[in-house]
């Protein structure tokens, strides 16, 4: 009854201390302004079950693809064992599920091989961070913590496999001794490969059997509260933002509705724009709460994985620009405000802003607008809608922006055409 009352104080602290993290990840997300993706709600499950379930987007590289689908895959169908350990935690049973006879040996077995793919996909990827060193894992972004944050993931997934290995091949062996307790239920075609290694004392193997369940449950326990730090969130949030990814044409810009009232109302002096609620909404974005839910959304989603910036042709070239840079500065100043709103009950001006103390301007200006990072990302993020808000704020708020796109301008109010050639003149540049 003793270890059966430790458990369920630590089952309710770990769900308990997850559910208040979840909602402080919920009101950071509501930070941002409405922003209605309720539509074709048909096209969006195909595209959640293709883009999250399926990861169609991570098999444009398909070596990594393989192995990150195993390791999905693996882990979250190896934790529905997780029942029945909670079962057996809660109650003092054990091997509750052996109920379901045979198909609870097929299951067991293909829990193993799975662990076995998660810990082999795992090893495979500490060494292609550490090792192999590849060039996309590496940025002025990439600190200390983020790539400590990924090492630490990768181990822990491996500590667990490993645990959950050493359990089920004492498990069996304490079945075949014919321990009490230990009634005889799965199958163990990878775990017993271990048993060769295993002491023959029944006492110990109790303690390693024990010790390593405690281990793999409470390790689970611990990495669930760890995900809200981490920017292995994707693995929950991945699914409602695929869900609720932007369904309209790559490229194509949002219109703000007081402007576009605006024009309508110098095009035609009869037109009545609807009156508006509240204060005038800022032109683009500045700082977090300008931006939409769906771009705070995606900020707590970024995989960091850095596929966006290794196909960004600014960043190619030498330019400060950094796709995954802006959805870590989002998620980063996101995490400040909310910090500031626990802290002084609602938000205290603290003198920062996402643009300038985050994002400088010459990283939203080096963005060519291409889209390759949206295309490039496997989990459906866009960072050039956040850039184009905080150009959009720049231009239309400040009146600040490169020589270059001044002159633009200028010329469009006088010849109306990017270039600097005058109305009357255009018929001999166009035939030319």
């Amino acid at each position: 009854m003793v270890s059966q009352l430790i458990f369920a104080i630590i089952l309710a602290f770990a769900i308990g201390l997850f559910s208040l993290n979840v909602r402080k990840i919920i009101r950071n997300i509501r930070l941002g302004r409405a922003v209605d993706r309720s539509d074709r709600p048909v096209e969006r499950w195909k595209k959640m079950v293709m883009v999250a379930f399926g990861q169609q987007k991570m098999f444009k590289r398909p070596f990594p693809a393989l192995l990150h689908l195993l390791v999905y895959l693996g882990f979250v169908i190896i934790n529905i064992e997780m029942l029945e350990i909670i079962i057996d935690g809660l109650f003092g049973s054990h091997r509750v599920l052996a109920i379901l006879g045979g198909f609870y040996n097929l299951l067991l077995a293909a829990f193993e091989w799975l662990a076995l793919g998660v810990l082999v996909g795992c090893l495979v990827f500490l060494i292609r961070r550490n090792i192999g060193r590849l060039k996309r894992f590496s940025g002025k972004e990439m600190t200390f913590w983020p790539k400590t944050d990924a090492n630490l993931i990768l181990i822990t997934e491996i500590l667990l496999m490993a645990a959950f290995l050493i359990m089920n091949a004492t498990d069996h062996k304490l079945q075949l001794s014919g321990m009490s307790h230990y009634i005889t239920a799965g199958s163990f075609p990878v775990s017993s490969w271990l048993m060769p290694l295993l002491p023959e004392a029944s006492g110990r193997l109790m303690w390693i059997e024990r010790s390593a369940w405690w281990f793999h449950i409470v390790g689970v326990l611990t990495f669930l509260n760890y995900l809200p730090y981490s920017k292995h969130l994707h693995i929950i949030l991945v699914f409602p933002n695929t869900y609720f990814s932007k369904l309209t044409p790559k490229g194509q810009f949002t219109n703000m509705d007081s402007v576009t009232n605006e024009v309508k109302a110098m095009l035609d002096p009869s037109f009545a724009p609807p009156s508006a609620d509240g204060l005038p909404a800022r032109f683009g974005a500045k700082d977090i709460p300008d931006l939409t839910w769906k771009n705070l959304m995606e900020a707590y989603t970024c995989t960091e994985c850095g596929r966006c910036t290794s196909v960004c042709p600014a960043n190619i070239t030498g330019k400060l620009l950094s796709p995954r840079k802006i959805m870590m500065d989002t998620r980063d100043r996101m995490e400040e405000i909310g910090k500031n709103i626990d802290q002084n009950g609602e938000f205290k001006d603290d003198g920062k802003f996402l643009l300038d103390s985050y994002i400088s301007r010459e990283e939203i200006w080096a963005c060519t607008t291409c889209n390759a990072c949206v295309e490039a990302c496997p989990v459906n993020i866009d960072p050039l809608n956040i850039i184009l808000e905080l150009r959009r704020y720049a231009v239309m708020e400040e009146s600040q922006a490169p020589a270059s796109i001044n002159a633009m301008f200028g010329n469009i109010e006088n010849n109306g055409a990017p270039w600097k050639y005058a109305q009357s003149d255009r018929d001999n540049w166009k035939n030319s």
